[in-house]
């Protein structure tokens, strides 16, 4: 049985109260069962916010051409690495953060429009975090849920 990753202070197992953790996406198991949503979230957004293909295999980690078309016609018979996950999860926020803060329109575009914040230096988000990968992914992430205040 793997040990608990609750902090020290707050035992695993109170009753009456609901304490959330992170996924361990470190075992398979939790993986596999993960999968299969993360795969069809990741393709609805990148739907929604119009990415192209080899823009989304990007944003993925450089998913091969097969692998990222195998994902497409059957995302429930996936079972994606770590990797793979925390970036779902990141886009899967950031999507999030989006609708939370404009509306269903912007939101959708946003991710496509030249930025003038500081943090792009003028490009899209989008190529901001096919350039810098996860670390991009996690930045537009904090910078979105600054804008939210933190909710």
């Amino acid at each position: 049985m793997a040990a608990s990753l609750a902090p020290p202070h707050v035992p695993a197992h109170v009753p009456g109260y609901a304490a959330e953790f992170a996924a361990d996406l470190s075992d398979p198991d939790t993986r596999r069962r993960l999968s299969p949503a993360a795969a069809k979230g990741f393709l609805g957004i990148m739907e929604k916010w119009g990415v192209r293909d080899p823009d989304a295999r990007q944003l993925l980690g450089g998913i091969s051409t097969g692998s990222y078309y195998a994902l497409k016609k059957k995302p429930q018979a996936s079972s994606l690495e770590q990797d793979r996950l925390t970036r779902i999860s990141l886009l899967i926020g950031i999507f999030k953060a989006l609708n939370i803060l404009y509306s269903a329109r912007l939101a959708d575009a946003w991710i496509t429009l030249p930025n003038t914040n500081p943090m792009f230096r003028g490009v899209t988000p989008l190529a901001y975090m096919i350039q810098l990968g996860q670390p991009g992914m996690m930045r537009v992430r904090q910078l979105l849920d600054a804008r939210r205040g933190g909710q």
